[in-house]
């Protein structure tokens, strides 16, 4: 059963915090290269890759007794929020353009870029401590992916108009916050638990 606060939560945690990230400037800079749904469809498929990878871990920790787990991921949502407040806004990576367009060559640049690029990434870590914390790897895991997706969308078809209206700086502003909630929201119930 998919619990769609638990879905809705994660969605908006991952999407703010995904928005910053050197991944979404690639996907736009991907974007204005290549076709779209090609680059899409390798991005998404890296994605899906890092979020299964990141439920599975936080699944693991929801073995280990509630008040361990709630004050680790409080004191790891605690970190994510100052490793956002502290983050220097990133430049474009340099991107290898393929030989030529086809579809498994551009997908797959795209796959690769984002397999690389995001792994052990923050989003990647707030997933896992989101599956630990709500014990419900289903409805994590289709809201990360989900905001995963989702900016990569905006950054693969309109990353250049959303930042030209919205400041990265406010973006991860609101993401620290967020997490900054959550964290001590985990760190209480560790201690009242």
């Amino acid at each position: 059963m998919i619990s769609f606060s638990v879905m809705a939560l994660v969605f908006g945690v991952v999407f703010l915090a995904e928005l910053p990230d050197k991944t979404a400037l690639a996907g736009l800079v991907l974007g204005t290269r290549y076709r779209a749904s090609y680059v899409f469809a390798g991005v998404a498929a890296a994605f899906a890759v890092h979020v299964a990878l990141a439920v599975a871990a936080g699944s693991v920790l929801t073995l280990l007794p509630q008040q361990i787990v709630h004050a680790v991921t409080g004191v790891l949502f605690l970190g994510g929020a100052a490793v956002l407040l502290m983050k220097k806004d990133e430049d474009e990576e340099e991107v290898r353009r393929p030989a030529n367009q086809s579809f498994w060559k551009v997908s797959g640049a795209g796959f690769m870029l984002i397999l690389v690029a995001e792994f052990g990434d923050l989003t990647q870590i707030m997933t896992a401590n989101l599956a630990a914390r709500y014990d419900d790897p289903l409805s994590v895991g289709l809201g990360a992916v989900l905001g995963l997706w989702a900016v990569a969308g905006l950054g693969i078809v309109g990353g250049k108009a959303l930042m030209k209206r919205v400041p990265l700086s406010l973006i991860t502003k609101v993401a620290a916050v967020l997490m900054l909630g959550l964290g001590a929201w985990s760190l209480y119930e560790a201690v009242a638990g």
